[in-house]
């Protein structure tokens, strides 16, 4: 710091900048200053930085918002053109283009969801995540899909239901991922084996089980059981509180849904 003394009408200099400091008068403890300076360059007295300061730091967190909501704006319209284009290729016979439009729209929803998360407030940290375990059911014949659905409902569990592979596969896009899906293998548009697949194909899935239950059995579908199949198979008729009680090994292990 340089430390100077003068007195009134003496002027300190700052050839540099174009700034020049003028001591106006002296009064016991207060002098009054006079400033010069050129006019892109903003003078403020102390007090005021921390205003200007807050101003800026007000900007800036404007500009990050506005920025948030172009990139999810943009997110929006991209998951939108996906399924609005799959749509369109669906009515065309264009099963393989479709499920390709299915996995881009995945892909901004994913990323939709990444930046929700990121902006959950400190208050929800800590806070227990819903006990109930999701399944979606996926059978053609609605009177089975609604008896099976009541069964699981009644069970603990919360349901959502699919006529086919499609339908089942753009719920997973556009809905909560389920725990589970249980599903049929003979089914119109996509059939269960080609479900299976696009699932186990697609990484966001990975904690997804998938359990069969059709009246086929696993040799005649060419099905393979396991991490790259089905997780478990069951064959109709089924023992719906079998099905239920595997369900809740599966899920929750010792933790039984009542």
């Amino acid at each position: 710091m340089l430390v100077l003394s003068r007195g009134p009408q003496d002027k300190i200099v700052f050839p540099n900048l174009g700034i020049t400091v003028e001591i106006l008068r002296v009064d016991g403890h207060r002098v009054r200053v006079g400033v010069d300076a050129p006019k892109d360059i903003r003078i403020l007295r102390h007090e005021l930085t921390e205003t200007l300061n807050g101003e800026l730091q007000s900007e800036a967190e404007r500009e990050a918002e506005s920025k948030r909501t172009h990139d999810l704006r943009n997110r929006l319209n991209g998951a939108q053109l996906s399924l609005s284009l799959m749509e369109k290729q669906l009515d065309r016979g264009m099963h393989d283009e479709a499920l390709a439009s299915l996995h881009s729209a995945i892909h901004e929803i994913d990323q939709l969801d990444g930046s929700a998360k990121t902006e959950v407030s400190d208050d929800s940290v800590g806070e227990p995540a819903n006990p109930i375990p999701r399944a979606l059911l996926v059978e053609d014949d609605s009177n089975e899909c609604e008896l099976l659905a009541g069964y699981l409902r009644m069970s603990g569990y919360e349901v959502e239901t699919a006529q086919d592979g499609l339908q089942a596969m753009v719920q997973l896009a556009r809905r909560d991922r389920p725990d589970v899906v249980l599903l049929d293998m003979h089914m119109p548009r996509m059939d269960g084996p080609k479900t299976v697949k696009s699932i186990r194909l697609n990484p966001d899935y990975s904690g997804v089980k998938v359990f069969a239950v059709t009246g086929s059995q696993p040799e005649e579908m060419n099905v393979e059981i396991g991490p790259r199949g089905v997780d478990r198979w069951f064959q109709k008729p089924i023992r719906p509180q079998e099905l239920v009680d595997s369900l809740n090994d599966e899920l929750l292990g010792a933790a039984k849904v009542h």
